[in-house]
């Protein structure tokens, strides 16, 4: 099973990626809905963090899938 630690560290390896080698992309991750929390003090558990990590491969395979890049 995935602890929350595991899940933020595919998170901020993700990102990184994106960062590295989308950064066309990673400039518009701020402005995503998907990113800003709905609450000043968001709990944040296994599930919230799978969904936003979900979220963000879903962003990326769409991008990439629209943009043709490896």
């Amino acid at each position: 099973m995935k602890t929350l630690l595991d899940i933020e560290n595919q998170i901020i390896r993700l990102t990184l990626s994106i960062e590295v080698n989308y950064p066309e992309l990673y400039t518009t991750l701020d402005e995503n809905p998907i990113t800003i929390p709905s609450k000043a003090h968001p709990d944040m558990n296994i599930k919230i963090m799978e969904d936003y990590l979900e979220s963000l491969k879903q962003i990326l395979k769409q991008y990439i899938k629209t943009h043709n890049k490896k």
